[in-house]
């Protein structure tokens, strides 16, 4: 594609980076075929290339953003499909993370969009107040009909009937390996996720030391950054990220660190763009160094647990972590469960984490399907099914349809927001990835499995 920029213009490292991704697209089109939103909507602009178009022209000519193409950029999931299928490399995630930081900055959105925003960014990466807004949305949830406006309801629809305590093993602290110590990492168990579902952090530390990880939850460490970064909110974003890289920084440079082990892929993503996220900031060579040895849990479970190899590791004598679930009988292992695996847009297309997930999965004993166009996102996308709940909610029928379809026992996924929003359309149990292995390998019954045995396929949504 040829650009216009000014040699002043490009001067801007924001811009000069566009550049070079809008020189890359060939207007071939490819990223339409697996672009959710086109395919729901099928208008041009509501793709990959239509929205290329919409950011380099707003760019180029430097103007302040209109409705049109605010309201186009802000239908985008940033689910990165479009980077999976472009043959020519254009990394539409550095794009669009720059234009919406562009329109944040220089356009006036209507007054109940600059509320529900600000609330958002207020409430998601910070778990107590989180909590509290879970505990009244279950309030008001019964009344929800009555309220008029979509995203507002929407908010309430997404409060889980049951809130979990808080977890112990979320606070700072460091769990021993059992045995001798293979590695040290540090774990890090995000913000809206101690909130909904503490059981997946839980698992998490109880599989990593029952394989001989040291595992450290590091002090000052908490969200990400990427629930404000993908709202274009960049200086709250770094001060999120800024916050984990010197957590990370005490760690790597005292105990030392192998891995940053992250088990919600959204954040994932953004914690190994840390170094782009930085490069011109102070923080750039500390960024860079916490991006490079930042790994989804697959990535680490795949150098601890081979997955040419059966589900050797004993179960713990001494439950040290997530002692709050109750130990099964020693009989209660899992069966041949048939689990359908919801790969993650975050994952597949972010991270480029395919079969790692399904292979353990597959060597811990279970029965691992998938379903129809698993490219395709469930609609979760942060706060995308709040902010765009009409879309989001086409793509969960779609979504959750393709997975009961293929009549699993039970659904796994590796991202807390894919696990909500499924977990909202259907009655199949849907669990963390961690959760299954952690069980298969000595830990407990997931709690979300209930009753469930093979075969005992729970009554459809």
């Amino acid at each position: 594609m040829q650009t216009h920029f000014t040699e002043e213009q490009l001067q801007d490292p924001g811009l000069a980076r566009a550049n070079q991704i809008l020189r890359a697209c060939v207007h071939c089109g490819f990223c339409t075929a697996t672009c959710p939103t086109y395919q729901v909507l099928g208008d041009e602009l509501d793709s990959p290339r239509g929205r290329i178009y919409l950011m380099k022209e707003m760019l180029e000519t430097g103007r302040d953003p209109d409705p049109r193409t605010v309201l186009h950029i802000d239908r985008c999931l940033s689910c990165l499909a479009c980077m999976t299928t472009c043959p020519s490399g254009v990394h539409y995630m550095h794009l669009v993370d720059h234009a919406r930081a562009y329109i944040e900055r220089r356009y006036r959105r209507p007054p109940m969009d600059r509320a529900l925003r600000w609330l958002l960014a207020r409430l998601l990466p910070h778990p107590g107040r989180f909590r509290l807004a879970l505990l009244a949305a279950r309030v008001g949830r019964p009344f929800r009909a009555l309220v008029p406006e979509p995203r507002l309801r929407a908010m309430l629809e997404m409060a889980p009937r049951r809130l979990p305590p808080p977890s112990r093993n979320d606070a700072p602290q460091t769990f021993p390996a059992q045995g001798e110590r293979r590695m040290r990492v540090a774990l890090m168990n995000g913000c809206a996720q101690k909130a909904l579902n503490t059981d997946i952090n839980d698992a998490t530390i109880r599989l990593l030391t029952r394989l001989g990880a040291e595992v450290v939850v590091a002090k000052g460490a908490g969200c990400c950054g990427a629930l404000t970064h993908h709202m274009g909110r960049e200086d709250e974003a770094h001060a999120s990220a800024t916050r984990n890289i010197r957590a990370w920084m005490r760690e790597m440079d005292g105990g030392g660190l192998d891995a940053i082990v992250v088990n919600t892929s959204g954040c994932g993503t953004t914690v190994k763009d840390y170094g782009h996220m930085f490069r011109t900031a102070p923080l750039a060579e500390e960024a860079a160094r916490v991006a490079r040895i930042a790994k989804d849990v697959s990535e680490v479970l795949a150098e601890l647990m081979p997955t040419g190899h059966g589900t050797a590791p004993q179960p713990a004598k001494d439950d040290i972590a997530g002692t709050d679930a109750i130990r099964p009988h020693e009989d209660d292992r899992p069966g041949p469960l048939r689990v359908a695996y919801h790969a993650a847009c975050s994952l597949q297309h972010g991270q480029k984490i395919k079969s790692l997930p399904k292979d353990l999965l597959r060597a811990a004993g279970f029965e691992v399907v998938e379903p129809a166009d698993p490219h395709l996102c469930c609609g979760s996308a942060g706060t995308y099914n709040l902010m765009q709940p009409g879309i989001s909610g086409q793509l969960k029928r779609r979504k959750v349809a393709t997975l009961q379809a293929v009549r699993p026992d039970v659904i796994a996924a590796g991202n807390i927001g894919c696990m909500m929003q499924i977990g909202g359309g259907t009655r199949v149990p849907v669990v963390h990835t961690v959760e299954l292995l952690d069980w298969a390998t000595g830990g407990p019954r997931p709690r979300a499995l209930g009753a469930v045995r093979p075969g005992e396929v729970p009554a459809r949504a």
